[in-house]
C-alpha cells in the first residue's frame, strides 16, 4: 500500500459531498443530479455537459463501476444522518481508469486504475482535484470482475473489517451472529471471520440463501422468526456468543441481544426493517450486555491517518486477489438510474447494484 500518499488517502476520507455542476448544460457526457430529496426514482435526474479542459492539478477519470449503497439512498429521500447540498450529485465510491493529467500531477499516471475520492461517482467521466483519486497498486491486467469488486472497497468491506476489530477481542473458535447475512456487509463478514477462524451465525429473513453464504464460509444459517436466541443456542450448542451485528432493527435487533453470551455486545449499523426495537432490560443488567452503533461516516472523520491506512492496507489487497468479495445483482448505465435505484431498493436481491458508465 506505499502507492497511497497521504494526501489522496486524505480526500478519500473527507469525501461524499458532491462537486458542483461540471461543465454546460449541452453535451455528451451524462452525470445523475438531485435538487430535491425523495424518492430516487422520482427526483433523480440525468445531465450532460461537455467534456471540460483540465485546470491546474486536475485529473481527468473514466468512471468504470460505481455501486449504490444503501446509504445513497437515504441520502437522495432526505433520511440520512447528513443532508446533501443540493443540487448534489450522488454516488459514495467506485473505481476509473485515468484519461488525463494536467502537468502538476505527478503521482497518478495516464491508464492507471483509481478509487474515487471526491465523491459524484454516478456519472461517465470526472474532473477533479488529484486529492480526489486514490492511486492503486500496479495489479497488472484484471479483469472486469476485479474492477467491478475494487468499485465497492471504500464502504462495505471496511464496515465489515471495522465492526470486527473495535468493539470486543475476539479470539479464534469464538462465535459472532449477524442478521442480514446476506447483504454486502454480511458476505465481506463471513469472509473475513472465516479467515480469523471465528464462527458465524448469519441470520436471514427467507429460504434459497444458505448454499451462497455456506460457500462463503458461514458455519450455520437460520431464518429470523420469534424463536431465534432459541435456534442460535441450539445451532452453537448453546455457545457464549460474543459479538452481534445488526442493520435490521425491530424484533430482530431484540433477538439478537437475547441471543448474546454474557458480556457480549450488540453493534447496530441500520434499520432495514423501519422498526423500533425494544430491549429485555433484565438481560441487559444480568448478562451485562453492551448496546454499541456504528457509522462509518463518522469513522472515516475521527480515525487517524494510521489507523485509516492500516484498514485500506488489509482489505484491497484481499479484494485484488479474489479473495474478499460481494456479490453482483445487475448493472445498469448512467441512462438507466431510475431503474438502477430502483433494482437497488427492491428486496430480493442477493447482491449489490452497479452503475458501470464505461466499458471495462
Amino acid at each position: 500500500m506505499k502507492n497511497f500518499s497521504t494526501g489522496t488517502i486524505l480526500a478519500l476520507f473527507i469525501s461524499s459531498i458532491g462537486f458542483a455542476n461540471a461543465g454546460d448544460t449541452q453535451g455528451n457526457l451524462k452525470y445523475v443530479e438531485y435538487s430535491q430529496m425523495g424518492n430516487p426514482p422520482e427526483v433523480l435526474e440525468v445531465k450532460h455537459h461537455s467534456s471540460e479542459a483540465l485546470k491546474a492539478g486536475e485529473v481527468r477519470v473514466a468512471v468504470l463501476a460505481a455501486p449504490i449503497n444503501p446509504s445513497d439512498l437515504l441520502q437522495i429521500s432526505g433520511n440520512y444522518g447528513v443532508d446533501a447540498v443540493l443540487p448534489s450529485n450522488p454516488g459514495s465510491e467506485g473505481v476509473g481508469r485515468v484519461l488525463e493529467l494536467s502537468p502538476e500531477v505527478k503521482h497518478l499516471a495516464v491508464g492507471q486504475l483509481v478509487l474515487l475520492a471526491s465523491g459524484s461517482t454516478w456519472r461517465e467521466e470526472i474532473v477533479a482535484p488529484a486529492a480526489g483519486f486514490l492511486p492503486l497498486p500496479d495489479l497488472g491486467p484484471v479483469g472486469p470482475e476485479v474492477i467491478e469488486q475494487l468499485a465497492m472497497s471504500a464502504v462495505n468491506p471496511l464496515t465489515a473489517l471495522l465492526m470486527l476489530n473495535s468493539f470486543t477481542d475476539l479470539e479464534e473458535g469464538q462465535w459472532i451472529v449477524q442478521s442480514a447475512a446476506n447483504s454486502a456487509v454480511g458476505g465481506y463478514v463471513i469472509q473475513l471471520a472465516k479467515q480469523r477462524g471465528i464462527k458465524t451465525v448469519n441470520v436471514v429473513r427467507r429460504e434459497g440463501l444458505a448454499e451462497d453464504l455456506m460457500a462463503k464460509g458461514a458455519d450455520v444459517v437460520l431464518i429470523d422468526g420469534p424463536d431465534l436466541a432459541a435456534q442460535i443456542a441450539q445451532a452453537t450448542d448453546n455457545a457464549a456468543i460474543a459479538l452481534a451485528l445488526d442493520p435490521v432493527g425491530g424484533k430482530t435487533f431484540t433477538r439478537l441481544a437475547d441471543s448474546l453470551g454474557y458480556g457480549g455486545t450488540l453493534v447496530t449499523y441500520g434499520v432495514l426493517s423501519g422498526q423500533p426495537s425494544s430491549l429485555n432490560t433484565g438481560k441487559i443488567i444480568f448478562n451485562d450486555i453492551s448496546i454499541r452503533g456504528f457509522w462509518l461516516y463518522k469513522w472515516y472523520q475521527t480515525a487517524d491517518m494510521k489507523t485509516k491506512q492500516a484498514a485500506f492496507g488489509q482489505v484491497i489487497p484481499l479484494i485484488a486477489r479474489g479473495i474478499l468479495n460481494a456479490n453482483v445483482d445487475s448493472r445498469f448505465s448512467v441512462d438507466q438510474i431510475k431503474q438502477a435505484v430502483t433494482r437497488a431498493a427492491e428486496r430480493g436481491r442477493n447482491g449489490k447494484v452497479l452503475i458501470v458508465p464505461n466499458a471495462l
